[in-house]
């Protein structure tokens, strides 16, 4: 056969597995940075063609907009946007060197009076944005913004000047929960996971982890989901399973549940699996654009949770 020159592609899956049906549905409708991130964790792809397409998002002054995350539109660097773009950067292995400098510096330069991130930053006002997300002029620190973000650079080793007091507030913040909300415990498990003082994480989350029971805020029953009560505010049915806190087997949360109660959350993970092969979007969406653009981040997050655990995925 005549040489054409093109790269020789990794082996598909084998047709019907999961991995297989959730590869069409990637190509069918996901974002080139999706394609490409489906590439890189199933099928050998590089983490550079990954990084290029990440840089479509990224803005002059460090950070990342242009609905990176689609509830939010418009080309301005906001918080939300600049901490999924340094979770594709962990997820393949690239979260150092120059760029997460510049992140870091943009990170400072939006971060409230007591150094930690702002949910929506104000220079999203004027532009598209999901109406149950609310745009303050004067917005208040948000553990859901910064626990994940200071959690992912101490993981990668990332020293930089921002991350002193952000990692003051992540540790006030999620010490003085009393009352929460899923979004907020797994914000405060990511910071956790990785937070440099290993003996107080593991406290924190011992603590955190009877307020999850005590609360039943993991449906640890998914055949009797009438059992656990859905968070204000959350859409009709979006209740949190073991899976979500404990992403993988080393997470501070896995020690939260028994081993009969995350094979049932990940054997209901698996069942979610639709016919197009993707997974279903849990949370509340605002426009039929935004819910099929974070499709296939949720089907890739799916796959890896899975695989995570050991769950042949094929």
């Amino acid at each position: 056969m005549a040489e054409t020159g093109a790269p020789s592609l990794p082996q598909s899956p084998p047709p019907h597995t999961p991995v297989a049906r959730a590869e069409r549905f990637v190509w069918l409708t996901a974002r080139v940075l999706e394609q490409r991130l489906f590439a890189h964790h199933f099928r050998g792809g590089a983490a550079d063609p990954v990084e290029i397409a990440l840089d479509a998002y990224r803005n002059e002054d460090g950070g990342y907009g242009h609905a990176l995350e689609p509830d939010l539109r418009g080309p301005v660097s906001q918080p939300l946007h600049t901490a999924h773009a340094l979770r594709v950067l962990d997820a393949v292995g690239r979260c150092a060197g120059q760029r997460v400098e510049r992140m870091c510096r943009y990170l400072t330069s939006v971060s409230t009076a007591d150094g930690a991130l702002p949910a929506i930053h104000p220079s999203q006002r004027g532009y598209p944005t999901a109406p149950f997300v609310p745009v303050l002029d004067d917005p208040p620190s948000d553990l859901l913004a910064t626990g994940p973000v200071v959690g992912l650079l101490h993981r990668n080793e990332v020293w930089h000047a921002w991350l002193f007091r952000a990692t003051d507030f992540c540790w006030q913040a999620v010490e003085s929960l009393e009352k929460s909300h899923p979004y907020e415990i797994e914000a405060a498990v990511a910071f956790l996971d990785s937070a440099p003082d290993r003996p107080r994480a593991q406290a924190a989350a011992d603590r955190l982890g009877r307020l999850v029971r005590e609360h039943r805020l993991a449906a640890l029953d998914p055949e009797n989901l009438d059992l656990y009560p859905v968070s204000p505010g959350y859409a009709p049915g979006e209740h949190h399973f073991p899976y979500d806190y404990a992403r993988t087997p080393r997470s501070l949360a896995r020690a939260w549940f028994t081993d009969d109660e995350m094979a049932r959350s990940l054997d209901h993970l698996a069942a979610q699996q639709q016919e197009d092969g993707g997974w279903p979007v849990r949370w509340r969406h605002w426009a039929p654009a935004p819910a099929l653009e974070a499709r296939p981040v949720v089907t890739i997050e799916a796959l890896r949770t899975l695989g995570a655990y050991g769950r042949g995925i094929g």
